[in-house]
């Protein structure tokens, strides 16, 4: 069953890379995210390649593995993988696959820099919140 428009705005009002946005602005992030349903086993995201997608778990669990240490975290309901890459243009810094049947949002990068073009205070929260999280992780290594 498709999964209604509030709900996906409930679901990406969670994620911190969303965290500033407006009501309207989450509604049309939630417009351009499409529903994806994928199988224990299905590889979302390969360790190395150009990142186009970003993924919000809404049911199931993904496997993240780094450097083929093997897994290094594990991602439910409400989480979300592949935000980096959807705006630094980067390779993928690790290898998620699905860990059980899972139902995703998939926002695509053409998508949502269309999305950042229509509305430029958008860009400026998403970059807001994409800088907390890289400084974060950098406190965190040092």
């Amino acid at each position: 069953m498709p999964i209604r428009t509030a709900t996906r705005v409930e679901l990406l009002r969670e994620i911190p890379l969303f965290a500033h946005c407006s009501k309207k602005e989450l509604a049309e992030i939630a417009r351009v995210a499409e529903e994806v349903e994928v199988e224990e086993g299905d590889v979302l995201i390969r360790e190395g390649t150009p990142g186009h997608d970003f993924y919000v778990v809404v049911e199931g669990a993904l496997d993240v593995v780094k450097d083929g240490r093997g897994r290094v975290d594990v991602v439910g309901p409400e989480d979300f993988v592949g935000e980096l890459a959807l705006l630094s243009r980067r390779p993928r810094n690790a290898t998620v696959t699905a860990a059980t049947p899972a139902s995703l949002l998939r926002i695509g990068d053409a998508d949502f820099v269309a999305l950042l073009d229509r509305m430029p205070l958008l860009w400026l929260k998403v970059a807001g919140a994409l800088a907390d999280r890289v400084a974060a992780d950098e406190y965190l290594r040092s």
